[in-house]
């Protein structure tokens, strides 16, 4: 089956580049704006997308769906698109885990589509940007045709689908993580006001470390977009026998930043560091009204609480990985 059209599931900055790129190889990309905001609408027309209104409008005339969305609906868009029987070739691009990814495919195979997995490495593929997006799974060399001399590199892997979206959970869970830890270090060194100390002694023993440590202010505004990821590779970690506790303070640390989403310019450091110690306060205050309404049962269970670890993160982890897997 040739591809000549494509649907693109949505043109948020990632997914519009994209589609720049697709409208450029000569292919037909379609979106549809019900329902999108009027920010979506801007960039669908800037990247030369043409609107078709309706979703099933976008399905009936596409030959390829390319997903590109938050990783917390990949799962739910996944399940529309094959509720309107679309039987083409179905690639989600989102930063799910394998587990996931795997069950997208599941979902979209069973009304008779072609599945393939995508998973992008870099920032939005705009002229004089080198970005990636890896294959893996059914047709994954064909789709990796359409990008042929973009800016998007498409590299297809001879692995069954999953593959790719390990790699770019892999791939994050460094990235994404380490400047979440990074900040959170910045922020614990403010609390107990050795912050400059740290400083020297990373100039002397760790020089890129300083600079690293502040990247988190030029990601704040959209941090929100990563907590799902994180989560992601959270599950991944527990699927394959590791601790997923780690990703999932990094969710937490990107959760308190929500503020800053589509803010006018990036915070300074000191506004992220609050950020997280506002968060703080706010689980303390909850997990506090909790401890009073539940006296007599505290007191009765006080040996629990010289357990080491933080309960809520165990408690949210594992409500969290039990949602994962039931999806």
């Amino acid at each position: 089956m040739a591809m000549k059209t494509v649907a693109l599931l949505h043109p948020g900055e990632m997914g519009a580049a994209i589609g720049a790129c697709l409208c450029g190889r000569g292919l037909r990309v379609v979106w549809a704006s019900a329902g999108r905001s009027a920010a979506t609408r801007s960039r669908a027309n800037a990247a030369g997308l043409e609107d078709v209104g309706a979703l099933e409008r976008a399905l009936g005339v596409a030959d390829i769906v390319l997903s590109v969305c938050p990783p917390h609906g990949a799962l739910e868009l996944a399940r529309r698109v094959a509720d309107h029987g679309f039987r083409g070739v179905y690639v989600d691009a989102n930063a799910v885990s394998p587990a996931t990814v795997r069950n997208i495919g599941r979902v979209v195979e069973a009304a008779e589509a072609t599945f393939a997995d995508g998973g992008i490495i870099g920032p939005p593929p705009n002229p004089g940007v080198s970005s990636r997006i890896y294959l893996s799974g059914g047709r994954a060399r064909d789709v990796a045709a359409l990008f042929a001399g973009s800016n998007l590199e498409a590299i297809p892997l001879d692995s069954a689908a999953g593959a790719a979206s390990a790699l770019k959970a892999c791939y994050a869970a460094w990235t994404k993580g380490a400047t979440a830890l990074l900040a959170a270090i910045r922020a614990l060194a403010t609390h107990e006001g050795v912050e400059a100390a740290l400083l020297e002694e990373w100039k002397r023993t760790q020089p890129e470390l300083p600079k690293r440590s502040e990247v988190v202010t030029a990601q704040a505004r959209k941090a929100w977009r990563w907590i799902g990821e994180m989560e992601e590779i959270a599950a991944s970690f527990e699927a394959a026998g590791l601790p997923a506790g780690f990703h999932l303070a990094a969710a937490d640390l990107y959760r308190r930043l929500e503020g800053f989403k589509d803010g006018a310019a990036a915070p300074a450091l000191a506004e992220v560091t609050a950020a997280f110690a506002r968060g703080a306060s706010r689980r303390k205050s909850a997990s506090g009204a909790r401890g009073r309404s539940s006296a007599p049962r505290a007191q009765a269970e006080a040996p629990a609480r010289f357990k080491f670890g933080t309960a809520a993160i165990k408690r949210d982890a594992a409500k969290r990985l039990r949602s994962l897997k039931r999806s």
